[in-house]
């Protein structure tokens, strides 16, 4: 994966939150800053093709962007980041 640079303007209580977690945990708080985007980015994508899968219930019905986001979050508080 390659980083690319970029600037944020963040609250201060959010920040001093961030930097407690990163040395309670032993990891940087761009690692947590990294983490906290990826997840925020998987949350509002779209994709071109309807998302179906089997780990929605629903009868065959598409699941809404709720259901997704909710998996989404889910499924990255599980492994980290989402993935396998």
């Amino acid at each position: 994966m390659t980083l690319k640079r970029t600037n944020v303007y963040a609250d201060a209580d959010d920040l001093a939150i961030i930097k407690e977690a990163a040395e309670r945990e032993g990891i940087s708080e761009a690692e947590i800053i990294r983490e906290a985007i990826h997840l925020a980015a998987m949350a509002r994508r779209t994709w071109d093709e309807p998302f179906v899968s089997r780990k929605f219930r629903g009868g065959g019905r598409l699941p809404t962007k709720e259901a997704v986001r909710d998996a989404v979050v889910e499924r990255a508080g599980r492994d980290g980041r989402g993935e396998s």
